[in-house]
């Protein structure tokens, strides 16, 4: 995704989408967020009426709030990484288990500046899905750009995946 094609107006429309996907079938979502910092519940509650269909979101930056806040293992944190899809997965799946939701998006991922590695530079962002059924689906998408730039690309992609998920759960 290029980071000059996600702006303001392209993330609101990607989340009245979801809005109108989630409030169609009357289903809640939640967010578990790491690289983004709660951009995604964010926009989310920017939506007027968001209550009937988001119900929480969770900013899950350090090690410790994914263990406390979603339940993911210590141990897969060090066996894998936080920015993993492994751990996405756990965050996605803690998430609806620490909520009331049906759909779930977590995200984690390195936006830079500093940060990156070999096995995971800068822009590396890891996605999660978890839908009604125990069913969690992950991405692994390397992102181009600034921390800003990588954020909202993130952002979007996170939205988009859910929409992708959701038309498939429901439809």
């Amino acid at each position: 995704m290029s980071p000059g094609l996600v702006n303001d107006d392209a993330l609101a429309m990607l989340t009245a989408a979801v809005a109108a996907e989630l409030k169609a079938h009357g289903h809640r979502l939640v967010t578990a967020e790491s690289c983004t910092g709660g951009w995604i519940a964010k926009l989310c509650t920017d939506l007027a009426g968001s209550s009937l269909w988001f119900e929480r979101g969770m900013v899950s930056y350090s090690n410790e709030a994914k263990q406390e806040l979603l339940g993911v293992p210590a141990s897969m944190i060090k066996r894998f990484g936080a920015v993993s899809e492994e751990v996405v997965a756990a965050m996605a799946r803690g998430a609806l288990d620490h909520s009331h939701a049906d759909f779930a998006v977590a995200v984690s991922g390195i936006a830079g500046p500093g940060g990156g590695s070999p096995d995971k530079p800068v822009g590396t962002v890891c996605f999660g899905w978890a839908l009604p059924g125990e069913i969690v689906e992950t991405e692994i998408h390397l992102l181009a750009g600034d921390r800003e730039a990588v954020r909202r690309a993130t952002v979007a992609r996170a939205l988009q995946g859910l929409l992708i998920r959701m038309a498939t759960a429901v439809g």
